[in-house]
């Protein structure tokens, strides 16, 4: 994929079977369809850093990379806290990513892709341990957990917290007898649907060119003189100048943003590995220097977005206090290294909106 091209990812319901692991799906909600079956995230590095309660799986993308055999499979993963306190402005604590990738020959997956139209003869949709590995899955979220039930040992969790949730709903009537469910609709899961993707419509290579060079000159405008006095200690004639400017480059791009989504106003993601993105406000646009490296010591490159129109699907309240988002603006290796085959922690920029921009979109 070139730098320049963008997919655009549309949620669109799907049968259980095309979601999961065998599959190599791109998806929101439910549980992970995890790609590796090993060196997946602990349960600790599921957690959230605040509250210190599970992250909530969010959503996967499937995207390998053409001519590197390390990354013929290749799946990003992304987890997000439900608590509402959690969500601090422009601060991305409360979620995480993870990068998981494989080699076409490998342990867990048929050298050829499966048919698309075909599902498997013994679909499992209540996957709890991987098939290959052995891996327990919490019953309650899909992720890696070990903590067994006291009683009956037949069921296991990420945690406590789960394993409480886990009580309450199902299994106290079930446990120690021979059927034991899982909470297929539990309310700690976000509603599941498939990502499919189409490019989105070129424009013009100038007018691209132009639009990024702005939006970065914007930023700096806007962000500049931050760490200064109090307000009311520097007002001056020159400083209401400077506010006038910010805000009309704050508002040039958020205006930027809304034309370029309207022609596809339901896109949740924006594909576009090497690429730039597409910012909702000339505020906290990160500079080189905020994107860390990758621990192997190359750079990170933009890779996808996550567009504030998920936030429509996800059944979080609207209202009140809530999860939410700008975009999420994701960074990955530049090389997609190997780390020892293990599920490879990548970074995430959080933008939120100016507090004038969330009653206009």
């Amino acid at each position: 994929m070139s730098s320049a091209e963008v997919v655009l990812g549309f949620l669109e319901e799907a049968e259980p079977w095309r979601l999961r692991s065998p599959q190599f799906p791109s998806k929101v909600g439910g549980k992970p369809a995890w790609l590796s079956q090993v060196g997946l995230p602990s349960p600790t590095g599921l957690e959230c850093p605040i509250c210190g309660l599970p992250l909530a799986f969010l959503l996967q993308v499937y995207a390998p990379i053409s001519g590197q055999d390390r990354c013929f499979h290749r799946t990003l993963f992304l987890f997000c806290c439900k608590t509402p306190e959690c969500y601090t402005r422009n601060d991305s604590s409360c979620i995480k990513v993870f990068r998981s990738q494989l080699t076409r020959k490998n342990d867990f997956y048929p050298y050829d892709p499966p048919p698309e139209d075909e599902p498997p003869a013994d679909p499992d949709p209540d996957q709890t341990v991987l098939p290959v590995s052995g891996v327990k899955l919490c019953w309650v979220c899909g992720c890696p957990g070990n903590k067994s039930c006291s009683r009956c040992h037949s069921v296991t969790y990420c945690g406590k917290h789960h394993q409480t949730i886990h009580w309450k709903h199902a299994h106290k009537r079930e446990c120690c007898s021979q059927g034991v469910s899982t909470i297929a609709a539990s309310p700690l899961l976000f509603p599941e649907s498939e990502l499919v993707t189409e490019p989105e419509e070129e424009e013009e290579e100038k007018e691209d060119e132009e639009e990024e060079k702005d939006a970065k000159e914007e930023g700096a405008i806007a962000q500049s003189g931050g760490n200064g006095p109090s307000l009311a200690e520097t007002m001056t004639e020159t400083d209401l100048e400077e506010m006038a400017m910010h805000e009309t480059a704050d508002n040039k791009v958020f205006q930027r943003f809304k034309k370029r989504i309207a022609p596809e106003p339901h896109q949740v993601v924006r594909y576009s590995r090497g690429g730039s993105p597409l910012w909702v406000s000339a505020q906290h646009i990160p500079s080189d220097q905020d994107i860390p490296q990758c621990p192997c010591g190359a750079k990170r490159i933009f890779e996808f977005q996550v567009m504030p129109q998920l936030l429509n699907s996800l059944c979080v309240d609207s209202t009140g206090a809530s999860i939410d988002w700008g975009t999420l603006a994701i960074y990955t290796c530049s090389v997609s290294c190997n780390h020892d085959d293990q599920y490879s922690p990548e970074f995430i920029w959080k933008q939120d909106f100016s507090s004038d921009q969330q009653t206009q979109i």
